[in-house]
């Protein structure tokens, strides 16, 4: 059983973290069920364990914590669906390149709900929607920007923090970081797709998604390739 928690309030970060350790450990126990915890932060950056500090250009904006996730530089902050999750990998079957892919593959299968189709750019950390609206690249390309942000980390197995959807954030707090260490794209959100989604839609489509992914059966199609161990943070993407 996944028991799914939902925050009406806004969460400060240091008690979603320490919620998450307690839970996570509880998991590992056995002494607790696997939980999906959905939630929005007041306006703050988290730095990853590759932080870099040129990467933090407005230092005084908002508040700014350390995070033992994996990656750099990423912002939270109401209109942003923040799911944090807290699932048994090992019982899953001890395959980290397979649930970093079945996070990708979740996010891509909500975010399909609202007729919005997600990418995975390989060598580019996110989940990426084209944006026809914008001037193609300098190299042809259709120009793109990140829309949602996945990083986590496991302890014995069990996994914590997990998954951003940009929904309705205000987009020029994202200005006084680099996200992700990226800044030849932009950030888009759902509402600035010009799709009118709340987050009880949103949340309504991961849940209806999360059984989809999450199954016995393994990924039909690999989405990429994530580099990394079980006892290493994994990077935001």
């Amino acid at each position: 059983m996944v028991e799914w928690i939902t925050s009406e309030a806004l969460v400060d970060y240091d008690e979603a973290t320490s919620f998450m350790e307690q839970r996570a450990a509880a998991i590992a126990a056995g002494t607790a069920e696997e939980c999906i915890w959905l939630l929005e932060h007041p306006p703050l950056y988290t730095a990853g364990t590759s932080a870099k500090a040129e990467d933090l250009t407005d230092p005084e904006r908002f508040p700014v914590y350390p995070s033992k996730r994996g990656g750099q530089y990423t912002y939270h902050g109401p209109g942003q669906r923040v799911v944090y999750v807290m699932l048994d990998v090992g019982k899953r079957g001890h395959d980290v390149r397979r649930f970093v892919q079945q996070l990708e593959d979740w996010v891509i299968r909500a975010l399909a709900e609202f007729n919005l189709t997600g990418h995975i750019r390989c060598g580019r950390v996110g989940v990426w929607v084209e944006r026809p609206d914008k001037p193609v690249t300098v190299s042809g390309q259709m120009a793109e920007d990140k829309i949602a942000a996945i990083g986590i980390r496991l302890r014995k197995w069990v996994s914590f923090h997990g998954i951003s959807i940009n929904v309705e954030p205000d987009l020029d707090h994202f200005g006084g970081i680099v996200p992700c260490g990226i800044t030849e794209y932009g950030v888009t959100s759902l509402v600035d797709m010009g799709l009118p989604v709340t987050m009880a839609d949103v949340d309504v489509a991961l849940k209806r998604c999360f059984d989809q992914v999450f199954s016995s059966e393994p990924p039909s199609a690999p989405l990429r390739e994530p580099a990394g161990s079980p006892d290493l943070p994994r990077r935001p993407v």
